[in-house]
């Protein structure tokens, strides 16, 4: 039965991994340091850690006290594009540093797959469809720090064998995400939003596109990668097919809350005006079993969840590390 290690195990995409894998017959040893996760979304049967992968020492002593590992499923992560470019530092020590920490155990102890959630991010702007072939030109440090880490893990390879899988997904939403989060995940504001009966906010004119993608087409594939032997050593796009602008998931939203759409335009902030990528490469290593979850009904269940769950206090981010041209609606009130 093989023995696997999920970080970020709390939090959203990283908790729905270590279900699969569970339901796939693996050990599952799941980690987080919930700072952005809840202890709540560990799922039953996993062998529960906590600690900061910042850590090196808390990193090597995953694999004394739990090793060995099959397979390392990195999941973990702070993903604020946006915000980054405010927060480098933590960025780059909790994005890039960790997961070299984790890169570095894997190669000592003979990991046989090491599976990286990177993202869209890497691609940068003016780059559509998203493709695999493309060369990545990422314009924030959280894009910035995901290629890094697609690099370091090519470079493993080629010294000292370690295969790997890496993933791009992108604006990935559905139950167990964290809606109190206000800088990241905009299905995740728009409901909290919602659920304290006020507009949702929208950055500029809501005319960015972005394609949404439901964790239930996302979470299981990564799972199950490491079994498919011609995924090994490859990067993949995944996630939803059709874009849409934000001023349209606004009424998308409204509608599965069963609510009148009332948004309030913010200033524009700089970010990627269109971002969407193609799947020919996932469809073909890993053919799909079913159709996609249309954003319609992954909404409303969503949405269902989220009402159960109750609108939820947003938190503030109070280690700034840039002040200059931050969003005054991410200035600490």
């Amino acid at each position: 039965m093989p023995n696997v290690l999920v970080t970020g195990a709390a939090g959203f995409i990283g908790s729905h991994v270590a279900q699969h894998c569970l339901d796939l017959g693996m050990e599952v040893v799941a980690t987080d340091d919930l700072s952005g996760g809840f202890l709540e979304n560990v799922p039953a049967g996993a062998t529960w850690i906590q600690g900061d992968l910042q850590d090196a020492q808390f990193v090597g002593s995953l694999w004394t006290k739990f090793g060995p590992f099959d397979t390392v499923y990195h999941i973990a992560a702070y993903a604020a594009e946006g915000l980054s470019h405010f927060i480098r530092r933590y960025n780059y020590q909790n994005n890039l540093l960790a997961s070299i920490h984790l890169i570095n155990e894997s190669v000592k102890n003979g990991v046989k797959c090491f599976v990286f959630t990177s993202s869209i991010a890497v691609y940068g702007t003016n780059q559509l469809p998203m493709t695999e072939g493309l060369t990545p030109q990422p314009e924030d440090p959280y894009g910035i720090a995901k290629y890094a880490v697609e690099l370091d893990l090519k470079a493993a390879h080629e010294m000292f064998g370690l295969n790997y899988i890496v993933f791009r997904p992108h604006n990935v939403y559905g139950e167990r995400q964290n809606i109190s989060d206000k800088y990241r995940n905009v299905i995740g504001i728009f409901m909290n939003q919602v659920l304290h009966r006020r507009p949702m906010s929208i950055f500029g004119d809501g005319r960015q596109t972005r394609a949404f993608s439901y964790i239930d087409d996302v979470a299981p594939v990564i799972a199950r990668s490491p079994l498919v032997p011609d995924a090994l050593c490859r990067t993949f796009n995944i996630g939803a097919d059709t874009p849409y602008t934000v001023l349209a998931l606004a009424e998308e939203v409204a509608r599965a809350c069963k609510v009148k759409c009332r948004v309030v335009h913010l200033e524009a902030r700089n970010e990627v005006e269109h971002a969407f990528a193609d799947h020919s490469l996932l469809r073909q290593i890993f053919p799909p079993e079913r159709d996609p979850v249309s954003l319609e009904q992954g909404l409303r269940r969503m949405a269902a969840w989220a009402r159960a769950r109750g609108p939820q206090q947003q938190v503030q981010y109070d280690q700034i590390e840039i002040e200059q041209n931050l969003p005054p609606s991410w200035r600490s009130r």
